[in-house]
This record gives structure tokens, sequence and C-alpha cells, in this order.
């Protein structure tokens, strides 16, 4: 049960971010470009901070304190699946080339890149709805996780006889969804991109306190106790199955193992490894990670954005994750997952928060993570408003007043918010919607853009195809199918790909001159070679992109030291000494690479 003191703590920090809100309101409201990208101007070790705390979010929090709980330190590759290391390729390469553009989203750049003939028009749609629906799945996920995490710690009993209606047991979470997004919904429709970037650095600071609390809690705890787990779960390492067996220790942890679906995990790895690389190289799908990178104030500053937020990010998180799955390990006994008497493993994390932390540290932790959901709840939030006012509105209306454009500004903040709760009503679980985000919708967004940045000849029309060829049974296969998404993301894949091919062939080559703008100003590697012919022909000196080898290099590199950061605060809580010191000179030899051959090209940009 909260006691005064926790209390107290959270709701100095939901004030917080009202007066952070109304704060920066007038900041935000000056024009466009200030209520969407911060005007250009903020600095990229905050929107750094502020891109690590959005990643922090409660649901994948919860979903990645279960895994850990389930499958020890093989559980530090499953989040490939989003897939993590995709920050790894914006550090080295994409994010520069995106913000090169200076455009305000990812529509904005289709045009950019397709112009704004026929197919450069269809493109643009397809992206819209593309990047609505994302932002629509995100905002849902985030907000049943964030419902189940309250029901713990705010009994129903103590607040049905307040609430003047009857709530079905099953819909209590998201009557908790609905009163806490409220707030979100505040501070980011107010106080536009600045308003988030400065709450996110506000709740980044809690985390990290909460995190190193939470670690030394839990190192304690293995010390004084002993930790009892199948025997390949220190291990970070797999055969071709995955060989967990919780039997004798927690029986019901093998039923939770057979309905995930990862029991043949060298498969499932390499899926998830094919489908992780493409999407990466696809570059940033059109969510606030997008347009947090566009608004840096430059190219090498976008770039040292991505790196700064791996930095910021795993550690931190991972000694949260890693704290609270021992603790919950030590003392099953002790937790409450079950809901209506059904078991439920995605409860671990709100059932060690509320077991094994003390008054104080209690409404800290808290107060994070419910930080962690507005953070980003409210960043989502924001880059779908960027698509419904820049890329509908807008074009439609290109002399809207500055006044008309901050009233659409919150009317579709509003709009996207109340679609998002329906959404959020018809999902069962944190895992099954983060699945169909990740593997099936996000299947339809790889390979036209992938081909986007890498040949010439693909065009608007090639990419409105690809886009809906995949969007389509991304949106039907779940419906006739129970399998785990990812199985099927190969199918979408090669769907979109014919797609891409059909509808690039069934129209001309897009304009020359588009061509020769995007190419110089971005200077991708890749197919462009009769581009480059034209370019050289006015402008001899000009060179293709040869750093092709030299960044999958460091991508190689820079992937290896994340997922060390990841498994350096786990092997540092289980007393993995002789372990965690080899992992830190491993890294830290990644880092005296990628000095050579990153961050000293990056200074001459």
């Amino acid at each position: 049960m909260l006691q005064a003191l926790d209390i107290a703590i959270i709701l100095i920090y939901l004030f917080g971010t009202i007066v952070i809100g109304l704060t920066l309101r007038k900041k935000a409201q000056k024009s466009k470009e200030e209520y969407l990208l911060g005007g250009k101007n903020l600095p990229w070790y905050m929107l750094g901070l502020s891109n690590a705390s959005g990643m922090f979010d409660i649901s994948g929090t919860m979903w990645l304190v279960t895994l850990t709980f389930v499958y020890g330190l093989k559980s530090i590759w499953i989040p490939w699946l989003w897939p993590v290391f995709n920050q790894v390729f914006l550090m080295m390469y994409l994010s520069s080339w995106l913000r090169r553009s200076e455009v305000t989203t990812g529509a904005e750049w289709i045009n950019f890149r397709f112009d704004n003939g026929k197919g450069g028009n269809w493109s643009h749609t397809i992206i819209v709805i593309f990047a609505i629906l994302s932002c629509l799945g995100f905002l849902a996920y985030g907000f049943i996780g964030l419902g189940k995490f309250v029901e713990i710690f705010i009994p129903w009993e103590m607040v049905s006889n307040y609430v003047p209606f009857h709530v079905p047991p099953t819909y209590i979470p998201h009557f908790y969804g609905i009163i806490f997004t409220l707030f979100a919904v505040f501070y980011s429709i107010i106080g536009g991109m600045s308003g988030i970037v400065w709450t996110d650095v506000l709740q980044y600071t809690i985390m990290t306190i909460s995190s190193i609390a939470i670690a030394i809690i839990a190192f304690k705890a293995v010390g004084s106790e002993t930790l009892v787990v199948p025997k390949d779960w220190m291990n970070p390492f797999f055969e071709w199955e995955l060989h967990m067996d919780w039997s004798g220790i927690i029986d019901e942890v093998n039923t939770k193992i057979a309905s995930d679906g990862y029991s043949m995990f060298s498969i499932f790895f390499m899926l998830m490894l094919f489908k992780g690389i493409l999407a990466s190289i696809a570059g940033p799908a059109p969510n606030y990670d997008m347009q947090k990178i566009l608004s840096t104030k430059s190219p090498k500053e976008a770039a040292m954005m991505s790196g700064f937020s791996n930095l910021a990010l795993m550690p931190t998180r991972y000694l949260m994750i890693g704290g609270f799955s021992v603790l919950a390990i030590l003392f099953y006994e002790k937790l409450d997952l079950t809901t209506a008497g059904i078991l439920d493993f995605e409860k671990i994390l709100p059932a060690a928060i509320q077991q094994f932390l003390p008054v104080g540290l209690l409404g800290l932790v808290l107060a994070g993570l419910l930080a962690a959901f507005m953070s980003t709840f409210a960043g989502t939030l924001n880059a779908a408003q960027a698509y419904m006012v820049n890329d509908i509105y807008l074009k439609r209306n290109p002399n809207a007043s500055r006044k008309k454009i901050n009233k659409i500004n919150y009317v579709s903040g509003i709009l996207v918010v109340l679609v998002s709760i329906v959404l959020g009503f018809f999902v069962e679980d944190v895992n099954s919607i983060l699945q169909w985000i990740v593997s099936a919708l996000y299947g339809s967004y790889v390979m036209s853009n992938l081909l986007k940045w890498h040949w010439w000849r693909f065009n608007g029309e090639g990419y409105f195809w690809g886009m809906l060829s995949g969007i389509i049974p991304a949106l039907i296969f779940p419906i006739f199918t129970d399998t785990l998404d990812l199985y099927y993301f190969p199918v979408i894949l090669l769907i979109s790909l014919i797609g891409c091919i059909v509808g690039t062939y069934s129209a001309p080559a897009t304009n020359e001159k588009v061509l020769i703008h995007f190419y110089k100003k971005t200077h991708p590697w890749g197919f462009w070679k009769p581009i480059l012919e034209k370019i050289k022909e006015k402008e001899p000196e000009f060179e293709k992109n040869k750093a092709f080898k030299r960044d999958m290099f460091n991508v190689s590199v820079g992937i290896v030291a994340q997922t060390l950061l990841v498994i350096i605060p786990l092997y540092l809580i289980l007393h993995q000494h002789i372990h965690m010191l080899i992992a830190i000179g491993i890294l830290v030899i990644c880092a005296i690479i990628l000095k050579k051959t990153w961050w000293n090209k990056l200074q001459r940009l």
C-alpha cells in the first residue's frame, strides 16, 4: 500500500510536468517548427537523454523484466525484435543522412526523395497512414501496460466508491490508463517538443537514481540468498533449442515459455537478426525517434545524439531490469501475479516494486515509471500530431495562420489520444501488441524504406505499392493465425518486395533533378551510378560515398558494444565478477576502435 511520502513524491512529479508544459507553452506557439521540433535548437545531449527516456517505457520495461525472469541472460537477444540495435545503425550513418534533408517529418522526407508528382503524393499518403497506424499501436501498447501497472498499487476497492459508474474487472487497467494519460496529453500538447524534452530529462534523472537503488538492493540480496534457476539461465549463449526447464523450481514458467513460442531459439534468433538488419538499414520508422533526429542542430549532432541515447539507456535500464528480475526469483512466493484468477507474468515488475521497495524509494520508482510511460506516450503523440498537422492539414491549407495551426495541433492531439484509448480496449496484453508492431506492421515498412535510400530507380509508385502490399497482410494475418508474428514476417516482406518491383516499373523514374538534389544532399551509398554520372558531368570533383565497408564494420562493433552495455549490469547484480571484467575489457576495445573509425571521422562533418 502506498504511504503518504510515496504519494507526495508522485504528486510532486505530476505537478512538475504541468509546470513544464505551462512554462514552455509560449515558446511552442511561436511556430510550427518550434512546436514540432523545438526550433531545431535543442542540445544533442538533451535530445539523447530524451530519446533514451522515451525508450525507457513502462510497458517495455514490464516486458523485459518478464523476459529476464524467464529466460535469464538469454533474454538479452530477444529485444533484437525491435530491433534495439537500430540505434547503432542510426549512430554510425543513418541519422546524419536523415538530418541532411532538413525536413520536419518522415512524410515530408518522402516528398524530398520522390517529389510531389503522382508517385510522390501516393507515397506521401501511404507513409502518413503507416505513421499514424504505428503511433496508434504504440500508444495503445503503452496505455495497457500502464493500466496493468497501476492496478497493483491502487487497488480498485479503494477507488470504486468514488467512481459514479460501473467498471467491469477486465477494464480496470484501461480506466487507470485513461486517468494518467491525461497528464501526458497536457504537457505534450501544450509544450510541444521542448516540453517533452525537458520533462524527459527530469524523468531520466528519476529513473537513474531509482535504477541504481534497485540494483544495490538486488546485489545485496544475491549475496545473502541462494538464487535457484535452471542450469542454462546464467548462460547468454544458446543451442538449436532453448533448453530452459523450470520444473521443480517454478513450474508455471514452463507454460509461459511454451506460449511465447521461443523454444526453437536458433530459428527465432535467425529470423529476428534477418528482420532486424533489414529494418535497421531501412532507417527509423516515422515515430518519436525520427522526430528527435530531425530536431537536432546538424547531421553531426544527429549522429552524436543517437550514440548518446545508447550510452544513456542500456546500463541504467538493465540495472533496474536485472534488479527486479533477480528479486522476483529470490522471493517468488511473496509475489501476487494473478489477475481475475489467471497467472500473469507481465505483472512481475509491479508486484516486485510493491514487495521489495521501502517507503520513499517506492514513490520515486513509481514516479519514474509513470514518467517513463508519459515520456513514450508524449513523444509518440508528438510524432502523430506532426503527421496530422504538417502532412494532412497543411497540405490542404498551406496558408493557415499561426493561431489556426496551434488550434489544429491541439485538436489533432486530442483526437489521436481518443482513438488510441479505444484501441487499447481491444488489446489483450503487452506482448501481443508489441509482437504485432515490431514483426507484422514493421514488415510492411522494411522493403520500401530500404530501397528508398539505396536504389535510384525506385520511385513513388514503387514505394506506395510496396508499403500497401505489406500493410494489408500485416492487418489481416493476425486474424487468421495464432502463430508468432515474427514467423510470417518473411511472407510479408516477400509480398512487399513484389509490390515494390511491380510498382516501380509501372511508372517512369523519378524526375532527374529531384534525384540529383536528393543524392547530392543526402549522399548515401548504394546503386546510384546513373545519377552520380549526371552530377559528375557538371561537378567532376564530386565523389560517390565509399564508406559502406567502414559503416558496416562500425555497425558490427557497435552492436557488440551495445550488447555488452546490456549484459554488464546483469553480471554486476549476479556477482559474476570475472565475466563482468571480461565484458568491460571487450567494451573498452570496442570504444577504442570506434574512436578511430567513427568519432574521428564524425568530427570532419
